[in-house]
């Protein structure tokens, strides 16, 4: 197939923060490197979820009880566990530490659920719950997609993310992404829709493959976000993809994401 340099570019509107249009060179590098610390941890819940559902489905029994996951770091190492229908225990543990071509530990022992565990999943359990049931969150998934969970905490409580997956070929799903914070007992304290909407990139045009993606932020959303380097950290390599670019409005700068490096270069439009 011929290999042609193809950019899309998606404008997207953004809503819920106020845009910051006159940042030092120093300020920008400082809040870019923030950014790329929160993506790599969600990029590492999400992956260890990824892996772990296909191991889980590999298995005849844990396929048959499968409840959901929990996945949470401790220390240098991310946990991902299955957890039975019914909700109180562990049916299928995933460790991975330093690979995750190579989990460090897998456990097959049914086991309750720690003091830990349980107090992650109730949280997750009541801030899902709330965001859900109440109309002015405005969640919505669109047909032919998921969307993953991951609970975060942090130094004020939990955040928890709301990413958008597909299991639809040739296709990085960008967009209509959530992030809602709660406080240490779980209630909702802030919340913000990252994209307004689905980004839908497609990785091939016209019959050529797409070498290069971007898209819009307006002045409402003037960096790249940490959902979006997740998601191309987790599709980009699928498609033999190195690169996306974050055009800012509000920065009229491009925020450029390299994923063999893991970095985020800007330069001015």
């Amino acid at each position: 197939m011929k290999k042609t340099f193809i950019t899309l570019l998606l404008i997207t509107i953004f809503s819920g923060v106020n845009a910051q249009t006159s940042l030092t060179e120093a300020e920008i590098k400082q809040k870019c490197d923030s950014i790329l610390e929160e993506a790599n941890t969600l990029y590492k819940y999400e992956k260890a979820a990824w892996i772990t559902s296909d191991m889980a489905m590999d298995k005849k029994e844990i396929k048959k009880d499968f409840g959901g996951l929990l996945i949470y770091q401790r220390n240098d190492t991310i946990s991902a566990v299955v957890l039975a229908k019914e909700g109180t225990k562990c049916i299928y543990e995933v460790t991975f530490k330093n690979s995750f071509n190579n989990p460090c530990k897998e456990s097959l022992i049914v086991r309750d659920l720690t003091e830990v565990e349980k107090s992650l999943q109730q949280i997750k359990k009541k801030m899902f719950k709330e965001v859900t049931s109440d109309e002015k969150y405005q969640v919505n998934c669109p047909q032919g997609y998921n969307i993953n969970m991951e609970l975060i905490p942090y130094e004020l409580g939990y955040k928890l993310y709301f990413i958008l997956g597909t299991s639809q070929p040739k296709l990085i799903p960008f967009g209509n992404d959530y992030i809602f914070f709660g406080d240490k007992e779980g209630n909702v304290t802030s919340w913000r829709k990252i994209h307004s909407r689905l980004i839908f990139s497609p990785t091939e045009y016209e019959g050529n493959k797409v070498t290069g993606l971007s898209h819009s932020h307006l002045k409402t959303e003037p960096f790249i976000s940490a959902t979006d380097i997740c998601t191309f950290k987790l599709y980009g390599s699928l498609y033999e993809l190195n690169e996306f670019e974050v055009l800012s409005t509000g920065l009229k700068k491009f925020f450029k994401y390299k994923l063999i490096e893991n970095e985020i270069e800007t330069r001015d439009m």
